[in-house]
């Protein structure tokens, strides 16, 4: 079986011309023993194990690529397959699609353990792993691989190497940022990255996009959300018709028994859903401040997890909803965010922000120390007015 893997891992890379490297690139700890890569289906996990691995092999280690969803290795023991690596001098195990494999954190824990290998794996999400049967949160380090920011896409499409900035930077600097890009025609591209630009399949087959990301969004509900027991599969069709209300609601006017009724789903089985959607990665939700969100039962605000996912899944997504959610998406990924009671939002219990068009006053911040109107529509700011799309460059 290992030399069936090894062919199979051979075919792959001699098909593989993906060239560009994501932000996490720069983040992970490879000298780590155990590294989890989880994040949304679509975002380029598999990519980023197959660029190491060829990382890996150029530097003349001994590697071995499975993905958990082979159907070949239906019936074949994972400790076994992985002794055998071990005894011929394997020295990394790249693991995709852990999730898929039958009670997978205890033969994590296992082969952590028993063998000295340095192990790579993604997962589709932090909780599917640290809640899993074993006690792997001591073992393994957590990366979380978001989709293409704003900075990445753009980055792709001109084939620049504009660099990441910090929030700091855009509140202090955007007006000089923004000269940066004053011939990159930057609104365009803003709103093409809007509807189509998070997830990276969009460069693969652009004309399909929309249909792969729905498809995309049935694979996570039905086989994803299922092989990890969190709901069974005669209910996915509720979890769909959940996101679809969802679409169709205001995120600042969540009313949870009119969605409960829409998506005919129990208020109790609701927050359920709304949970497992979250960490899915289709819903992004945010909580008023002081209030966590691990244990959710009524965040103050949902939105789908980016804006791709409002066009794909929408009829007419509404211009607000839009800008707040890539807002939240944007941000998320580095910062805590919370609701405002009186701007849009308050970032890392400090900033207060209010979202919205190029006309957008300060009427509603008005006497708020540090707050910031974010403004759609506008190539560059001025003082406390930021162009919106500049906080596409914090990964």
């Amino acid at each position: 079986m290992l030399r069936r893997i090894e062919k199979y891992q051979d075919r792959i890379l001699r098909s593989f011309r993906i060239e560009n490297r994501r932000y996490l690139f720069d983040e992970i700890d490879f000298d780590d023993r155990m590294i989890a890569i989880f994040g949304a289906r679509g975002v380029g996990k598999t990519t980023m194990l197959l660029q190491y691995l060829l990382d890996l092999q150029k530097a003349g280690k001994k590697v071995l690529y499975i993905s958990l969803d082979y159907p070949f290795l239906s019936g074949v023991d994972l400790l076994e397959l992985v002794e055998e690596f071990a005894q011929n001098g394997g020295a990394y195990l790249l693991l995709d699609e852990v999730h898929r494999y039958p009670d997978f954190g205890t033969y994590l824990k296992s082969i952590y353990d028993l063998f000295d290998l340095h192990v790579l794996f993604t997962g589709s999400s932090a909780v599917s792993i640290l809640d899993a049967k074993s006690d792997l949160s001591r073992r393994v380090t957590l990366y979380h691989l978001a989709g293409f920011s704003f900075r990445e896409y753009l980055n792709l499409v001109l084939g620049e190497r504009f660099a990441k900035v910090t929030l700091q930077e855009i509140i202090e600097a955007h007006e000089t940022l923004a000269k940066r890009f004053e011939k990159c025609n930057i609104l365009r591209h803003f709103h093409t990255y809007l509807q189509y630009g998070y997830y990276p399949f969009y460069f693969d087959k652009k004309s399909a996009y929309l249909q792969n990301l729905v498809n995309t969004i049935n694979l996570t509900i039905d086989i994803d959300l299922t092989s990890l027991g969190l709901v069974e599969q005669k209910y996915t069709y509720k979890l769909k018709r959940l996101l679809e209300v969802i679409c169709e609601s205001e995120p600042f006017e969540v009313n949870y028994t009119k969605i409960a009724a829409a998506a005919e789903i129990s208020r109790v089985k609701l927050y359920d859903y709304i949970t497992y959607l979250r960490d899915g990665e289709m819903l992004l939700l945010v909580t008023e401040a002081g209030k966590g969100i691990r244990k959710i039962s009524k965040p103050a605000k949902i939105y789908l997890n980016n804006t791709n996912l409002l066009y794909a899944y929408c009829e007419k997504a509404k211009k607000g909803t839009i800008r707040e959610t890539f807002f939240a998406n944007q941000l998320q990924e580095k910062h805590i965010l919370h609701i405002s009671k009186s701007g849009d939002f308050i970032v890392d219990e400090k900033e207060t922000f209010e979202i919205g068009g190029k006309s957008k006053d300060f009427s509603q911040i008005s006497g708020i120390e540090e707050s910031f109107v974010v403004s759609d529509d506008i190539e560059k700011g001025s003082g406390r007015k930021i162009p919106l799309w500049m906080f596409g460059f914090l990964y």
